[in-house]
């Protein structure tokens, strides 16, 4: 696969080449009626292949969202292990609050819970290991930002980012995009200023940390 095959033009925050270099297009041979409209094609082995150019606008359009938040009150979720260290290292970036591995029920719903929280937005990197925290958001009407794949469903989740959520190298690009675009709306970055974090920094390590 090549660029040329999602169109001319360049991709807004960053080249194609990365996208695709990075396997963030690369979805499963599932798709679910909501995934549809983000899936760009179906490959000779089954795998359903997710448009980029859409990612793209869509990492650009929850970078703006999520900056109009308190960083205190923007959780980011994730359970799954590759998942942990680029949501880790988002929330050092942009300060947001990092809710790593197991979720506890009644984070967000039982106020005589000594680690009761009370968010304002919810990030979570895959619906399907944080249906939890993704259950509680919907019980409390706090909105839901959400990185999706072609095989999950989207209900209560807001911002749909269509991504590959469960490649090492897909979910840290995705995680570095998304902290440099929010620190960019917030204007703590400038267009052309240079991000001084590596995306390697947000890649869990083969094998584990």
């Amino acid at each position: 696969m090549n660029e040329a095959e999602f169109g001319e033009g360049a991709a807004g925050l960053i080249d194609f080449e990365v996208y695709l270099s990075s396997g963030v297009h690369i979805g499963t041979r599932q798709k679910t009626g909501a995934m549809a409209p983000f899936i760009f094609r179906a490959r000779p082995d089954g795998l359903y292949v997710l448009d980029i150019r859409k990612t793209d606008e869509r990492i650009a359009v929850a970078g703006k969202f999520l900056a109009r938040f308190p960083k205190s009150k923007i959780v980011v979720a994730a359970a799954r292990q590759y998942g942990q260290r680029p949501a880790q290292k988002f929330c050092e970036v942009t300060g947001a609050v990092p809710m790593i591995g197991r979720f506890i029920p009644g984070t967000f719903t039982n106020t005589h819970y000594k680690g009761y929280m009370e968010p304002e937005v919810l990030f979570i990197a895959d619906p399907i290991a944080d249906e939890q925290p993704l259950r509680e958001a919907a019980q409390v009407g706090i909105p839901v930002v959400g990185l999706c794949d072609t095989d999950n469903e989207t209900a209560d989740i807001d911002l749909v980012i269509p991504t590959n959520n469960k490649g090492r190298k897909a979910l840290a690009l995705v995680f570095w995009l998304l902290a440099r675009q929010v620190l960019r709306e917030r204007g703590e970055l400038l267009p052309d200023q240079p991000f001084g974090v590596q995306v390697e920094e947000f890649e869990t390590k083969a094998g584990g940390e």
